[in-house]
């Protein structure tokens, strides 16, 4: 099923009619940060931003299981970050953020609407997504990465694919197997457990940021996810609730961790809906 998935992760990246690859949006030091910029044909379509998984301490622009909403007029910035390994948190919002401040004040060059931004995230990519949604002016959160500072960092909607939610709860909901990987990724992205570093775990927990001004989200995680566990998905939409936002949350009875059923026409469909709700 994963070299499948992978596959089908290629045969999308070549989907692409129109990609301007290798955008430099910021530098860090000596490091250059970059996106991809897939811009269906014509006018000035309006802008989702992805950010790719790999546990935080992998993963590349390159992947883009979104293809499908490219199909539907959807602009696509598929954005590199300082993986884990190359930086603590919260260097991974900080150049996410940047990002998104440079298409904002890029947006007439490269020929897209960027009024209103939607973010989308599968799996790590999930929570850096929902966590950089719902921090709008947040100053821990926003850095100072890039040379478009004066641009906002706002987005206007979330779409996150099995993504964590609370880092202080997620060991105590993990299955064993969730543990084996879960433990070491966030001793990299923390610099140690969220036990041992709660300060900065309850930073980089999305439902800690909540209130009434957050974005409309949209959670999509398997029922039977071994690696992330289903409650952190449900654990915010609750949140949200409680505040009275607007949040979808869909259980896919059966699903695991990822995998092309996530991405597939029925799924497409739901997420263009929200799409069209937000930025349309």
């Amino acid at each position: 099923m994963k070299k499948l998935f992978f596959f089908l992760l290629f045969v999308a990246s070549a989907a692409f009619a129109d990609t301007q690859a290798d955008i430099e949006y910021a530098m860090v030091g000596e490091l250059s940060l970059k996106l991809d910029l897939h811009r269906p044909q014509g006018g000035k379509p309006p802008l989702i931003v992805y950010v790719h998984g790999g546990g935080w301490r992998a993963g590349s622009k390159e992947d883009v299981p979104i293809v499908d909403l490219y199909d539907k007029g959807y602009a696509i910035a598929s954005v590199n970050y300082r993986l884990s390994t190359q930086a603590l948190f919260p260097a991974q919002v900080h150049d996410i953020k940047a990002a998104i401040r440079f298409l904002r004040g890029n947006a007439g060059l490269y020929h897209i609407n960027a009024d209103k931004i939607v973010i989308i995230g599968s799996s790590a990519g999930g929570h850096l997504a929902a966590l950089v949604g719902v921090t709008n002016g947040v100053k821990e959160l926003e850095g100072s990465v890039g040379e478009d500072l004066e641009q906002s960092s706002d987005v206007q909607g979330i779409v996150s694919y099995y993504g964590a939610s609370d880092l202080q709860t997620i060991l105590s909901q993990s299955t064993p197997k969730g543990l084996e990987f879960r433990i070491p990724a966030l001793k990299l992205l923390l610099g140690d457990t969220p036990d041992k570093k709660a300060e900065l775990a309850r930073l980089a927990s999305p439902v800690t940021h909540l209130d009434k001004k957050d974005p409309p989200l949209l959670l999509i995680h398997g029922d039977a996810d071994p690696q992330m566990p289903p409650q952190q998905s449900q654990e915010l939409a609750k949140a949200y609730e409680a505040l009275g936002l607007p949040v979808t949350l869909i259980m896919m009875p059966g699903s695991l961790h990822g995998g092309v059923e996530f991405y597939d026409e029925e799924r497409t469909a739901i997420v263009a809906k929200f799409l069209d709700k937000v930025l349309r």
